[in-house]
């Protein structure tokens, strides 16, 4: 009796660590994300839209940026190339026919004015950031696009070449994880920094 109590004394002891490492190695995020200003919010260039709801992905864009927006910790820039931080955002659907590389998410970039003219002047054009936008000699088509069905959000490191070809840096995925007005992305990512702020505080 004795030797069992002892055996099963030790499980306990050893159990005890084990879940206390197991809450260490939640992730922390880097410095550069913690210490991050600028943020372009932008779609996937791979991301097809659902003939059934052609501005999917436009519609998430657009609620990430406003929730990013009332968050206030970063400012949002237009151009991906001057921003420190790019998320990468996609509108999960069902399987069935898409439109690739639609129209619908393409929006109108000011470029900045020469010469001393009035700012806001300047004029209208595609994104040309490298490594985000889609070929040029490429329209619009129709596809059969079999991608998950969960939103997706993820968050790349800025001022890089080819940024979204490199791992996300922080990855949230989830059903409606994009939908207004909660914005459930923003909100875990919001946690992340504020989870990997209050680790870097605790260490001695």
């Amino acid at each position: 009796m004795a030797g069992r109590l002892t055996i099963v004394c030790l499980a306990l002891l050893l159990a005890v660590p084990q879940s206390g490492a197991k809450n260490k190695k939640k992730p922390t995020l880097p410095d550069y994300v913690l210490k991050a200003q600028t943020v372009a919010v932008v779609i996937r260039p791979d991301a097809g839209e659902p003939l059934t709801n052609p501005l999917a992905n436009r519609t998430a864009q657009d609620n990430v940026k406003d929730a990013m927006t009332k968050w206030g910790r970063f400012q949002l820039v237009t151009d991906a190339q001057f921003a420190d931080l790019i998320v990468a955002v996609r509108k999960g659907h069902t399987s069935g026919p898409t439109i690739g590389n639609s129209p619908a998410d393409d929006q109108p970039v000011l470029y900045p004015p020469s010469g001393g003219e009035v700012p806001g002047a300047g004029q209208q054009g595609r994104s040309p950031n490298p490594g985000l936008g889609r070929p040029g000699d490429r329209g619009p088509h129709i596809g059969n696009e079999m991608g998950p069905s969960e939103d997706s959000f993820e968050v790349y490191m800025g001022g890089v070449d080819d940024p979204l070809d490199a791992p996300p840096i922080w990855r949230y995925v989830a059903k409606d994880a994009l939908n207004s007005p909660q914005v459930t992305a923003v909100e875990q990512f919001r946690n992340a920094i504020n989870e990997s702020e209050q680790r870097r505080q605790q260490k001695p």
